[in-house]
């Protein structure tokens, strides 16, 4: 199946990416992505992201060693956020945890 990857970024050339555990369902991380970085990660099979801060390309798990294998690539109804279905190799967060979402705001019994 071919996929035209203009399609990603006719409204910016940056957009969110969703990572999520492939075997849980669980959501690790939200990143940031450029078409660069999409390109990158559909060839390598690891996540790749723009990072905004230090406004460079990075592949997660570059220096922890942590890599998001991809399983599957999927994006939402308007084409402009994509979903990451990965296969975690260690924690996610750079905190060391396995996600980045674990600071409980609200939680209804």
């Amino acid at each position: 199946m071919s996929f035209d990857l203009d399609l990603l970024f006719q409204k910016s050339d940056l957009i969110p990416v969703i990572i999520q555990d492939v075997d849980t369902s669980e959501v690790l991380m939200l990143g940031f992505t450029n078409r660069e970085a999409v390109e990158l990660t559909l060839q390598t099979k690891t996540a790749w992201f723009w990072s905004r801060s230090r406004e460079k390309l990075w592949n997660k798990g570059e220096s922890s060693g942590h890599f998001l294998h991809i399983k599957q690539v999927l994006t939402d109804c308007d084409t402009d956020t994509l979903l990451y279905r990965c296969k975690p190799e260690g924690p996610t967060c750079h905190t060391g945890a396995r996600s980045c979402f674990f600071h409980t705001i609200l939680e209804e019994p």
